[in-house]
């Protein structure tokens, strides 16, 4: 690898580290304040309105060609451009279990479908969209992508992405640094020593 893609690999996972703690401090406030203090960010970084607001590109995926239309499209996250179809994203993301792939169904609902609140329906219905296979209890995945963190329960029986799932796809298909993000939203568990009681005779 060289010097360009080591400098572009270390940039992306600093901005995937930032978007995670974003996220996380954005999820304990409100939804005016959320609008509030994302205005302020804008308005402090001289940010015009229009502008073409992405993270950096990630780094490109081997398996996809460069001159296909994939490529061309795929350009990055959170970026203006909405025309990628569900086929595409997923294409591009290449899930490999079935919980991995609600998220990123969960993730294309939210960015690209607005639809932030979701039931399992609508989960499979754009699987079908996208041309995947089908899911082998549908239910089964979308509990075990909330047990996982990547959904979250919303209101009225809805779930909505998660900040876990939210960084995990979009680190995509860059699973080390998917894996790295991750772990930085989730807690560590602390070491419970078990005290050794001696006997004495």
């Amino acid at each position: 690898m060289d010097n360009d893609d080591t400098s572009e690999n270390n940039n992306y996972n600093k901005e995937a580290a930032a978007l995670s703690q974003l996220i996380q401090i954005l999820q304990g406030v409100s939804e005016d304040s959320r609008t509030r203090l994302l205005q302020t960010v804008i308005t402090f970084f001289n940010i015009q309105p229009g502008s073409n607001i992405a993270i950096s590109k990630r780094p490109s995926n081997p398996n996809i060609p460069v001159n296909t239309p994939v490529e061309s499209s795929r350009s990055t996250s959170f970026s203006e451009d909405r025309s990628m179809s569900p086929k595409e994203f997923l294409l591009d993301k290449q899930p490999s279990t079935d919980v991995e792939r609600v998220a990123c169904l969960a993730y294309y609902l939210t960015h690209y479908r607005d639809t932030p609140h979701f039931k399992t329906i609508d989960i499979s219905k754009l699987n079908t969209e996208s041309a995947q296979r089908k899911f082998a209890n549908a239910a089964k995945a979308t509990a075990n992508a909330t047990r996982n963190e990547y959904l979250v329960p919303s209101t009225k029986g809805h779930r909505q992405l998660g900040a876990v799932g939210e960084v995990f796809v979009n680190a995509l298909p860059d699973r080390s640094a998917a894996r790295d993000a991750v772990a930085k939203l989730r807690p560590r568990k602390k070491r419970t020593t078990k005290k050794k009681i001696h006997s004495t005779l």
